[in-house]
């Protein structure tokens, strides 16, 4: 069983469109809206594809009644913890290439006592799990250290707490303790706060952060691949040939990575096989991982640490 966190879920309403005029009308194409958040959308990911996931999240009655039965169509457990406000909407507007344009709202302003709440049942509803998945932003009026209170209150969480943020919370999550960071590239030349030119600047950054409390680094890199560093460095790409949506692929890369056990090469193939999976659909869901994907995946332990990546902090 794999349980995830999700404090600012959302509800994406995805829109392909034939091009994208800025400034002018655009017409849909089509119009999909799904129950989502990245760690709604992992546990999405790891039962479609067969696996045992559960889905902790904030919401008022009504919202928490439209989570509960989507995300029960999918075979996925889901456990509310209810707040005043009602989850935010997320726009992605998606074109024939899979370029895609995200517009997302704050989310609803969160109290303290419910922070704590959702921290307390994140821990309580993990009990029986393998991994405790936190991943997303964070709603206003959150503490920047919610995911580094859930780690001093998840029993065993350098070995089975994984977390997927960015900015504050990213930055408040240094030096604690836990299994996995999964920071894009982005995210993770801003944490350190500079620049990083390539795929061993990458690793370097990494190591210093896993000295610093994170056991394992899995850094997300779009069409570069992925590399995690932990006791063993490894790289792997998975070229896709069907790009029709981007979003949601880090989440399908970490759900299969868990899936696979969450640590090691093999691990780190399964994910890629997954975010290959992913991009194919125009909606947040992937579609479920086939063998073509897996054969697609090349994973090496001799990673190309000259290869440029340049990315800014």
């Amino acid at each position: 069983m794999i349980t995830t966190l999700t404090p600012n879920p959302s509800l994406d309403r995805t829109l392909s469109v034939d091009r994208l005029d800025r400034g002018g009308v655009t017409r849909a194409t089509r119009v999909r809206v799904e129950c989502s958040g990245k760690g709604v959308n992992v546990a999405r990911a790891l039962s479609r594809n067969g696996h045992a996931a559960r889905a902790v999240l904030p919401a008022n009655d009504d919202d928490a009644r439209a989570f509960v039965s989507s995300l029960a169509a999918d075979g996925t457990g889901a456990c509310t913890v209810g707040i005043r406000g009602s989850v935010r909407a997320c726009l992605a507007l998606v074109e024939p290439d899979g370029t895609t344009t995200k517009v997302n709202e704050p989310g609803p302003e969160m109290s303290m006592s419910e922070a704590q709440d959702l921290v307390s049942a994140a821990v309580d509803t993990a009990a029986d799990s393998d991994w405790l998945v936190a991943s997303g932003s964070l709603p206003p009026g959150a503490p920047a250290d919610l995911y580094t209170q859930l780690a001093a209150a998840l029993p065993g969480a350098d070995r089975r707490l994984a977390v997927d943020t960015s900015g504050a919370a990213l930055d408040a999550l240094v030096g604690t303790p836990c299994a996995l960071a999964k920071p894009n590239l982005a995210e993770l030349a801003n944490v350190i706060g500079r620049r990083l030119r390539t795929v061993g600047e990458v690793i370097e950054v990494a190591e210093i952060l896993r000295r610093g409390g994170w056991s394992s680094v899995l850094v997300s890199m779009g069409q570069l691949g992925a590399v995690l560093v932990a006791d063993e460095v490894c790289y792997g790409v998975a070229p896709a040939t069907e790009v029709r949506n981007t979003v949601g692929a880090g989440d399908a890369l970490l759900g299969g990575f868990l899936s696979a056990g969450g640590r090691g090469p093999a691990a780190l193939a399964e994910g890629l096989a997954w975010a290959r999976a992913a991009v194919r659909s125009t909606d947040t869901l992937g579609e479920a991982v086939a063998d073509h994907d897996r054969r697609a995946v090349q994973v090496t332990a001799d990673p190309p640490r000259d290869r440029g990546v340049e990315v800014f902090a």
